[in-house]
C-alpha cells in the first residue's frame, strides 16, 4: 500500500524481458545500467516536481523506454522509491569513499563530514531536495518510512560513532551525549538544507557546531 499517486498507465505488473542469447554479464549490466537511468530520472523528477508529480509514464520518457520495460525493472512504486534511496545511499558511499578517513583525528573527520555535506549542497542540491521530499511523505506513509528511516538512522549512528571516538581521543567535550550529538548534527545540517541561504552560511553553520561540541583549550 502507498499514498503515492496512481498512474495513469494502469496497473504495475511483472513483465519478463524477451529472451536473449547473450552472455548473462552483459545482460546483468544493461540491467543495472538501465535501473541507474530510471534512479537518476526519478530523482530529477521529483525534485522538480515532487512525489505527486511522479509518474511512470514521464520516466519511462526521460529514460526512452517503453513502460513494460520500466515495470519489469520496478514493478511498483515502493520498488521505485527503494531503488531512489539506493541510488542516494551509493552516491553519499561513493562520496565517503573518494576522502578516506584512516589516520584521522574525530574532529578532522567531522570537518570531512561538513566539507562532503558543502559539496552535495553546491553540486547536486537537489539532491537535497529529493532526500527532503521522501523523508516528509515518509511521516505518513509507513512503506517510505521502512524505506528512508534506515538510511536517516544509520547517518545518526554514524555521527554518534564519530563523536564517540572524538571524546576518546581528546577532541569533543568529555560530557557529549553521542546519540543527542548525532540528532543535534543531523537536524541542524537537514533544517540547513530546506532554504537557501548567503555565501559563507554554511561554513558559519559548521563552525558553530564545531566550537559546540570540541574539547575547550586550558
Amino acid at each position: 500500500m502507498t499514498s503515492l499517486p496512481p498512474d495513469e498507465t494502469g496497473p504495475v505488473g511483472v513483465r519478463p524481458e524477451p529472451a536473449s542469447d547473450q552472455p548473462s554479464e552483459p545482460r546483468r549490466e544493461k540491467t543495472e545500467d538501465r535501473r541507474a537511468a530510471i534512479a537518476i530520472a526519478a530523482r530529477a523528477i521529483i525534485a522538480e516536481k515532487g512525489l505527486e508529480g511522479l509518474r511512470t509514464r514521464d520516466i519511462a520518457a526521460r529514460v526512452g523506454i517503453n513502460i513494460a520495460t520500466l515495470h519489469y525493472h520496478v514493478p511498483s512504486k515502493e520498488a521505485l522509491i527503494a531503488l531512489v534511496a539506493e541510488s542516494i545511499r551509493d552516491i553519499f558511499r561513493a562520496q565517503y569513499h573518494r576522502r578516506p578517513r584512516q589516520c584521522k583525528t574525530a574532529r578532522e573527520m567531522l570537518r570531512m563530514e561538513f566539507e562532503d555535506f558543502a559539496e552535495i549542497l553546491t553540486e547536486t542540491p537537489s539532491l537535497l531536495l529529493v532526500i527532503g521530499e521522501l523523508n516528509e511523505r515518509a511521516r505518513r506513509d509507513p512503506a517510505i518510512a521502512a524505506i528512508m528511516s534506515p538510511m536517516s538512522q544509520f547517518w545518526r549512528d554514524q555521527l554518534a560513532d564519530l563523536l564517540r571516538l572524538g571524546v576518546a581521543d581528546g577532541s569533543f567535550r568529555p560530557d557529549i551525549d553521542p546519540v543527542s550529538g548525532a540528532v543535534i548534527i543531523t537536524g541542524a545540517l537537514t533544517q540547513f538544507s530546506r532554504f537557501p541561504h548567503p555565501a559563507g552560511a554554511a561554513d558559519a553553520l559548521f563552525s558553530e557546531i564545531e566550537r559546540a561540541f570540541a574539547r575547550s583549550e586550558v
